[in-house]
């Protein structure tokens, strides 16, 4: 339908906008600021009406006509409505955001020009109903970001990083692409809905399954995971702006990625068994950096890693509708996360330093967790009333399982034996909204992608043996991070402790790899 085409509208104003800036070389860097100001939210209305569109007339795919339909087509579902949506908004803060922060530098006008392209190809990523485009869109918006994130090229870190980021991103390029290839060869179609289609009924055999093994590759990628995550985390030279663009955006590409093929994903158990297993692994790798991080924005960056480790495990766990749902918390999360650094930083300086915490005992420690796991099983056995048990899976069940982890941690916090008992109380009140919230939100973006999304498949052998390890594995590292000050004095955690703030030095490894396979290419294009 013609009306689906409408959303496409979004993009082609930041494009149009970002051109006629790039042509007015004379146009004032202040001025050209507030033109992408204005660009973005243009593009919010435009995907304000994505909802509307979709009670209107209905999910459903809009094809440019004749041949060029196998190229460019809109899929409008709920997916990309909440995709669309989410991105430009995010686009349309960060873009209000950067033309105070960037006021004044040299490279204003620049800036807008490349933050506008970037948000252009992401939105059209997310819109995308043929795999030519898609794979069109991902590479365009990394080229983009590429851009964003030399905004200072003369500094040796952000060359460093972004060479880093490139060389990622070319090789999750080579696996998309191959994958589409499989993908058009088998179902013999480009559009995304027909592939889908066939691929729910079964269809599609080994080749099928070696392409959700390349886009399962792509993804990781994409969404820093380990051990090509480093890049995500040197990449602190870039205005904050970029920063908050990166982490809230862009690298939720892979995520969105399996959500969007997510029926292809389910002809190979194998393939989301190695998410699970790379997934969770990064996502508990990640967290314990980030609590050695002395620098807020290096902190953050590591917080990414883990989320994004977390959001992959969901997809390993074939729990799509909830990581839809974790792309749009954390989106909005990190993106704020960012944005406010820079004041939190002040605030907290400006008050005095508390003077020294008594140190926990291990009894004040297990406490922490009785009550936990009491309020958490005490509300998960009302809504599982409410809802029927039934209806959950037991993958769904883990997760709320690895949550009990979580609230154990938080009220470890509270009761330690010097905290206020305000703190204790205000902590407690937040875990039990923290829970309820989530149980709320999982059964919502369940309801709303019923259809749209696959539901998780049974349970078998290899499923419930990693979701045992991921409840030990997240379990263990809650008990750690909770007793934490009774061992974090010991001479051997101090040594540790400089292991685990430097990544167990993954990052150093793979720059002696990128510096050992770039030298040859150097020395060729010396002697030519």
């Amino acid at each position: 339908m013609l009306i689906h085409l409408l959303p496409l509208l979004a993009p082609v104003v930041l494009i149009a906008v970002a051109v006629v800036i790039q042509l007015q070389r004379e146009m004032v860097p202040s001025r050209a600021a507030r033109w992408g100001e204005v660009a973005a939210l243009m593009a919010l209305i435009v995907a304000s009406a994505m909802p509307v569109i979709l009670i209107g007339a209905g999910a459903g795919d809009g094809a440019l006509p004749g041949v060029l339909g196998h190229v460019i087509a809109v899929r409008v579902d709920v997916v990309s409505a909440v995709m669309l949506l989410l991105v430009a908004f995010i686009g349309w803060v960060v873009a209000r955001y950067a033309r105070t922060y960037l006021d004044g530098e040299p490279g204003q006008r620049r800036f807008a020009v490349w933050l506008l392209a970037t948000l252009a190809a992401v939105q059209i990523l997310v819109l995308s109903g043929t795999v030519v485009q898609f794979v069109g869109a991902w590479i365009a918006t990394s080229l983009c970001l590429h851009r964003l994130l030399l905004f200072y090229p003369e500094r040796i870190g952000a060359q460093r990083a972004a060479y880093k980021k490139f060389v990622t991103a070319r090789l999750g390029d080579a696996a998309l692409i191959g994958a589409a290839v499989l993908l058009v060869g088998v179902y013999g179609t480009t559009q995304i809905a027909d592939i889908l289609s066939a691929a729910r009924l079964g269809e599609g055999g080994g080749m099928a399954a070696a392409a959700a093994g390349l886009l399962a590759l792509a993804a990781l990628l994409k969404s820093a995971q380990f051990p090509s995550h480093g890049w995500l985390t040197e990449v602190m030279e870039a205005p904050t702006p970029v920063s908050a663009l990166l982490h809230a955006g862009v690298v939720n590409g892979g995520g969105f990625l399996l959500i969007r093929f997510a029926d292809v994903m389910l002809l190979s158990p194998l393939v989301l068994a190695v998410l699970v297993g790379i997934g969770g692994f990064t996502a508990l790798f990640g967290g314990v950096v980030m609590l050695t991080q002395p620098t807020v924005k290096v902190s953050l960056a590591w917080s990414t890693v883990s989320q994004m480790g977390f959001m992959i495990l969901q997809c390993g766990l074939a729990l799509f509708p909830l990581a839809l749902l974790h792309i749009v918390a954390h989106s909005l999360y990190k993106a704020h996360a960012f944005l406010s650094a820079g004041g939190a930083v002040e605030r907290v300086a400006a008050h005095r330093r508390p003077g020294p915490v008594a140190v926990p005992g291990l009894r004040s420690v297990a406490r922490a967790f009785g009550p936990a796991i009491t309020i958490y099983g005490l509300v998960y056995l009302a809504s599982g009333a409410l809802i029927g048990f039934g209806a959950k899976s037991p993958q769904a069940v883990a997760l709320g399982a690895i949550l009990i982890f979580g609230v154990a941690y938080l009220l470890a916090q509270g009761l330690a034996d010097a905290a206020p008992r305000a703190l204790t109380r205000r902590t407690a009140q937040m875990s039990v909204l923290a829970t309820l919230a989530y149980l709320a939100l999982q059964r919502g973006s369940e309801w709303l992608t019923s259809g749209v999304l696959p539901p998780a498949p049974a349970a078998g052998p290899l499923e419930w043996a990693l979701i045992l390890l991921a409840l030990v594995s997240f379990g263990a590292v809650a008990v750690a991070q909770s007793t934490l000050p009774l061992w974090a004095h010991h001479p051997a955690a101090q040594g540790l402790r400089v292991h685990i703030s430097n990544g167990f030095y993954i990052n150093a490894v793979e720059d002696r790899l990128l510096r050992v396979w770039s030298r040859p290419r150097a020395r060729k294009g010396a002697a030519s």
